[in-house]
């Protein structure tokens, strides 16, 4: 990590400090926002931190990134990663920033959402949708893959059914009944395959790999600090092989994500084939890492770990809910794999050293 990256780290270190609470996630999980947080982080830049020209700060992905480590390190209930990767995709497409929290509303199972015959206007259903409720705005993944942007504050023809995502989050079900559209912005423009769904994907697993640190971190103090039969815990063999293993996840995950991050351009057409190699193999990676590590952490710190007093539900759940989001670990593989079936063997090979599969999956 380089001097900048190290600076923005640490200023959403600081910000975030706070947010680490557990009666804030308590709130948000009753239903509460915490709006004079929000206020700060978007003083602060970092819900346009992604975003180009004089849309936001501009950052490349990977000096963003450290932004996204700390909201999942410290378990900050924001809807952060939308907004940002919502205004990233809005400045690439030439169009004006929008105030306030965001969403994203990607394709997948039980999203009906298309144009009516005029093309102005919304219709059909999208479910567990990240913070529908408190999303000023949304961007929607069309079924031809265009973007449509939509209004959500007070809409006509909107209706809201509350709901929670497996950290306890809202996850909401919007139903659309001739909702009147932005903008639609054209699938071209961004130079990448799945562009809503690869940048939020990208920002969640930095966001997986935080908690990840954290909760291994969690996992080692306990070792250290509880004493049974005379000794602290940590002096078992087995138990500190299991932390062992992983430690070494999560240093993958995390160098998967920051070499996705590298890799990440909005925009930039000659490099589809690395941003999706990369979003990909980062997804997939912290995926698998996650489903150890949150099982490892529980492992070590037994009963208490289970408690919900212990903070550690609130790490371990995100990481269960991130996991899913955005394209499982599953759905990731499976793209990658069909790339390298097409490149046959002579491709496989310099295909991995360079990052990269010359022909994508099918959509």
């Amino acid at each position: 990590m380089n001097d900048d990256q190290q600076m923005i780290q640490d200023s959403a270190a600081r910000l975030f400090a706070d947010a680490a609470a557990a009666a804030l996630n308590t709130q948000v999980e009753a239903g509460g926002f915490p709006q004079a947080l929000w206020l700060q982080v978007e003083e602060a830049g970092f819900a346009a931190a992604l975003a180009a020209g004089d849309q936001g700060f501009g950052l490349t992905p990977d000096q963003a990134l450290p932004i996204f480590e700390e909201l999942g390190r410290h378990r900050v209930p924001l809807p952060l990663a939308e907004t940002a990767a919502g205004l990233a995709l809005l400045a690439c497409a030439g169009h004006a920033p929008l105030a306030g929290p965001g969403t994203l509303i990607d394709a997948g199972p039980g999203q009906t959402l298309a144009l009516t015959g005029d093309g102005r206007h919304l219709s059909g259903e999208a479910p567990a949708v990240p913070w529908g409720r408190q999303a000023a705005w949304a961007l929607v993944q069309l079924p031809q893959g265009d973007i449509a942007v939509v209004d959500l504050k007070d809409a006509a023809g909107l209706s809201c059914e509350p709901g929670l995502d497996l950290a306890g989050l809202p996850a909401d079900r919007l139903r659309l009944a001739g909702v009147a559209v932005r903008a639609v912005l054209p699938a071209e423009a961004f130079g990448i395959a799945l562009p809503l769904r690869s940048t939020a994907a990208l920002l969640h697993a930095a966001m997986m790999v935080g908690a990840m640190e954290w909760a291994l971190a969690e996992a080692i103090q306990y070792a250290n600090d509880r004493v049974q039969f005379g000794r602290p815990i940590g002096k078992n063999q087995a138990l500190q092989q299991m932390l062992a293993q992983a430690a070494g996840d999560v240093a993958s995950a995390r160098m998967a994500v920051r070499a996705a991050g590298l890799d990440f351009r909005l925009g930039d057409a000659q490099r589809a084939a690395r941003v999706d190699f990369g979003v990909a193999a980062a997804k997939v990676r912290c995926g698998e890492a996650a489903t150890r590590v949150a099982a490892t952490a529980h492992q070590v710190l037994g009963a208490i770990g289970f408690t919900h007093e212990h903070a550690l539900h609130f790490a371990t759940r995100r990481l269960w809910a991130w996991r899913a989001a955005y394209g499982a670990d599953a759905w990731w593989a499976q793209r990658l794999g069909a790339a390298a079936i097409r490149a046959r063997a002579a491709g496989f090979w310099p295909a991995m050293t360079q990052r990269q599969f010359s022909a994508t999956a099918a959509e």
